[in-house]
């Protein structure tokens, strides 16, 4: 007779070896998803970072600076008056960046320039600016070329229509005015609502106080010029308050000009980064009367 094991003798042993296979595949299946999920993100961050690098800068150039917490470093610093002798600084002047400004705009739009210390119109400008002929709708990007703060402005009438100016001094004694902003980012629209109410033709300054402190960077303005007529353009002045400049050492034109700013305005041309430079001084003279005439650019 065929001797024949028991089942219930082999039962135990089989059951503990299907036990143990039966581990070792789940263990291998975690295995397999832990796997899986470490590739796929690996697979994710590498088409994220070929999507960052073929973002055309352009792009990235449009994008908005993110906004600042205030910051008091500026306002407790060195500061500025304009005094009977000259402006006057209430300490030492730290020494001023090179280049001194970032560009405000976009210098690839800009059709030709205006430029400082000349006479247009019937005044006499100390201040220069761009125009944008090409651009129709007066949307123009302004962005702050220099930290410093906000001292005074204006808002005012041309033909109806308000345009806004702002005066900025760093504390190495570097004051810039823009002018003929159209409409403005919420940041200075808040300060522009404390000037005096707007009057055709009058762009008399109102002190800001207390100063407030902004960024290289900073949006100022999304539209400039005037709409009526298709005329986009703005104004852009610089003024060394450390120093005269040369043409106010002649007596005759110190007493034929403003004292206040017309004597420490420089040409800005040189100011800007090189490449801006360079685009500024390729481009025609905005203004066909005075040309390229100027008692700050030589």
């Amino acid at each position: 007779m065929e001797n024949k094991t028991p089942l219930a003798a082999i039962a135990p042993h089989h059951q503990r070896i299907l036990g143990f296979l039966v581990a070792l595949i789940i263990l291998l299946g975690l295995v397999g998803v832990v796997l899986g999920v470490v590739i796929y993100n690996q697979q994710r961050q590498s088409a994220d970072l070929s999507q960052i690098s073929d973002t055309d800068q352009s792009d990235l150039d449009n994008i908005e600076p993110a906004r600042r917490p205030p910051d008091d470093t500026l306002t407790a610093s060195v500061t500025w008056q304009q005094t009977e002798n000259g402006w006057q600084a209430s300490g030492t002047p730290p020494a001023c960046p090179t280049p001194l400004f970032t560009s405000p705009i976009n210098t690839s739009q800009v059709t030709s320039i205006l430029y400082p210390g000349q006479t247009r119109g019937d005044n006499y400008k100390p201040h220069g600016g761009f125009r944008f002929d090409t651009i129709t709708d007066n949307q123009v990007i302004v962005r702050v070329p220099l930290d410093a703060v906000v001292v005074d402005g204006a808002r005012y009438l041309v033909e109806g229509e308000t345009q806004y100016t702002f005066d900025f001094v760093a504390p190495c004694g570097m004051m810039y005015r823009l002018g003929h902003l159209l409409t403005l980012d919420p940041q200075f629209q808040a300060i522009a609502d404390q000037f005096s109410e707007p009057k055709e033709g009058d762009s008399r300054t109102t002190r800001v106080e207390p100063n407030i402190v902004v960024r290289s960077g900073d949006l100022i303005a999304t539209a400039v010029g005037v709409t009526k007529g298709q005329n986009t353009f703005f104004d852009f002045g610089v003024y060394n308050l450390q120093t005269k400049n040369e043409i106010s050492q002649d007596p005759t034109w110190a007493a034929s000009h403003d004292p206040s700013l017309a004597p420490y305005a420089v040409c800005w041309f040189d100011l800007l980064p090189a490449a801006d430079t360079a685009k500024v001084k390729s481009l025609p003279p905005a203004d066909y009367m005075s040309g390229k005439t100027s008692d700050y650019c030589k």
